[in-house]
């Protein structure tokens, strides 16, 4: 995948419109939800700090990836997930509250989490080079690139609260437009490649979603978290931000190295098949118990009056 003037220079903007409207939708008041919810967080967190990477380097050794494909699938996973998450979430009846604190706690937690594992995994994988990794000037880039737009869009809400409500539903919609805008001029500049791509990280970057939203829903299901809880942090967990990790693989400031960008790439597009299937089974099964739960009330209410009289 090749840097241009489309992925250098407007991949980063687009990455900052979608987290100026992440930070329009939230408030202090997100932050803090994770108290009333410590368990449904806490499990979703160390799933996605901790056995998503552990995970992503299974499958990177099990497919014996190329080095610097291996480090663009190890910043594939340790990038935080993002507003399609939770669009995802809320078309399958999860707890899109519970979505929206993930996502902002992430987004904060990737600062220092993200260095860290892609740091890493350029040492394990391609030796310990001083010209590539994220080390204490170059953090302060991602600080900018996600930090700084999510607290504008945060002050801007919690200042102008009426004119927030009022741009997050155009500032959405321009992020979505411009992200596929942009996607669509990358795959066309790359359309001789794309098959290329596919074969070499298409089952992996495949393997890592559905994995991940697996272990999102079943980890939390086995320590007795609510089933919306899970169904959010199973979209959370496999849903990752890949315009947030292309944007760091390609930046001259960051990485600076296209093929590092190639799994980003890859799953921002294959995503969408296990996630809309999943999220297509949780709203219909959900519907289905929904249904069966309101003929039981039903039957239970017709005996109710016939009790209530042999007494």
């Amino acid at each position: 995948m090749t840097s241009s003037t489309v992925t250098t220079v407007f991949l980063p903007i687009t990455v900052a419109v979608i987290m100026l409207g992440l930070g329009l939708s939230l408030t202090v008041a997100d932050f803090a939800r994770v108290a009333r919810h410590p368990r449904a967080a806490a499990v979703a967190l160390a799933c996605q700090i901790l056995l998503l990477p552990a995970l992503c380097l299974g499958l990177v050794l099990l497919f014996d990836l190329e080095p610097v494909l291996a480090v663009g699938m190890m910043l594939l996973a340790a990038s935080p997930g993002g507003t399609t998450a939770n669009i995802f979430s809320h078309l399958a009846r999860g707890d899109v509250a519970l979505n929206i604190t993930l996502t902002a706690i992430n987004s904060v937690l990737a600062v220092v989490t993200l260095p860290i594992v892609v740091n890493l995994a350029v040492a394990g994988f391609l030796g310990d080079s001083a010209t590539l990794g994220l080390q204490a000037g170059k953090m302060l880039q991602v600080v900018a690139i996600v930090l700084v737009p999510v607290a504008i869009g945060m002050f801007v809400r919690h200042r102008f609260t009426a004119f927030a409500e009022r741009m997050q539903r155009p500032v959405k919609i321009a992020s979505i437009v411009v992200l596929v805008a942009v996607i669509a001029v990358a795959i066309f500049q790359e359309r001789a490649n794309i098959l290329g791509f596919v074969e070499d990280v298409g089952l992996a970057t495949l393997l890592l979603c559905v994995l991940s939203l697996a272990i999102g829903y079943t980890v939390p299901r086995l320590l007795r978290v609510s089933h919306p809880q899970s169904i959010a942090a199973s979209f959370e967990i496999g849903i990752h931000n890949a315009t947030l990790a292309i944007t760091i693989a390609l930046s001259p400031a960051l990485l600076n190295n296209s093929q590092m960008a190639i799994p980003a790439a890859v799953y921002g597009v294959v995503m969408f098949v296990p996630a809309g299937a999943l999220c297509y089974f949780f709203a219909h099964s959900r519907g289905r118990a929904t249904l069966a739960s309101s003929q039981t009330g039903s039957d239970t209410s017709a005996t109710a009056p016939s009790e209530r009289n042999t007494r």
